[in-house]
């Protein structure tokens, strides 16, 4: 059985599921490695539109596996200090946030369950989030003795919900249900638990409709301009990537279907 399955739902959207129900779909070197893996394989692949990322069973991700993680790629077979390994092991987790940005096609977490810890993080991670009714939101890393500033949600989550109310999560660990997260801005829907795969695949389709180029350069520059400082930056960057987009034949087919009054065909030329 695969720690992550990956299908395709619909034309040209995966529907990826984090697998180890028994364990709550915690984070193992397994899981992470076979996350890694399909991030890597479908990065570049145009013909990926859009991706759906769920848990298996009840749980979206229950956080780090505190049963034990495993040797990540790389270990030495004849060990090393704790210092050295517990490092291999941060960063082998901590990569996925590169690993989620630079995929091509856009992510919704469609968050099912609880997203704990380590399972928090890669939901923010994630470009579209989703919730269902019963989801709760477990910034844990605190609660076991750990700082709660970890695999990125530091720099993701004051960016989303503000400085105030970031610190307020972190610092105290307090847990927040689904209304509370699509209030302050952490998801962007709430869903009936049943019909929570299902919105994120009309998201994905949403999505897919429009041209491979133009969706490829939106998730760029939004994640692009987290970083930049100034407007005059953001916008100089916008300008140029419109000018590529407009350069496309998928543009002038845009256009043309947009006159027409049909859907556009698009063959990301």
């Amino acid at each position: 059985m695969s720690v992550i399955e990956v299908a395709e739902s619909r034309s040209g959207i995966l529907l990826m599921r984090l697998n180890r129900p028994d364990a709550l779909n915690a984070m193992n070197a397994e899981l992470i490695a076979a996350l890694h893996d399909v991030l890597r394989e479908i990065r570049d692949d145009s013909r990926v539109r859009a991706v759906v990322l769920t848990g298996a069973g009840r749980v979206f991700c229950a956080g780090l596996d505190l049963r034990g993680y495993g040797a990540p790629p790389g270990a030495p077979e004849d060990g090393e200090g704790r210092t050295q390994a517990g490092l291999r092991v941060q960063k082998h987790i901590a990569e996925l946030s590169e690993a989620m940005r630079g995929v091509r096609a856009p992510i919704i977490a469609a968050v099912n369950g609880a997203a704990a810890g380590g399972g928090m993080a890669l939901a923010l991670l994630s470009d579209i989030r989703l919730a269902g009714t019963s989801t709760v939101f477990h910034p844990s890393f605190i609660k076991r003795g750990l700082s709660n500033c970890d695999i990125g949600v530091s720099w993701l989550l004051p960016r989303m919900i503000g400085f105030s109310r970031a610190a307020d999560l972190l610092l105290t660990g307090k847990s927040v249900d689904a209304g509370e997260a699509e209030r302050i801005g952490i998801v962007s829907a709430v869903v009936p638990d049943d019909q929570l795969v299902d919105t994120a695949l009309e998201r994905a389709s949403a999505i897919a409709e429009h041209s491979p180029f133009g969706v490829w350069m939106t998730k760029e520059v939004l994640w692009a301009n987290l970083e930049t400082t100034s407007l005059r930056g953001g916008v100089e960057m916008e300008n140029r990537t419109q000018i590529l987009a407009a350069l496309t034949k998928d543009h002038c087919e845009a256009v043309t279907a947009f006159l027409e009054k049909r859907p556009a065909n698009y063959q990301n030329r």
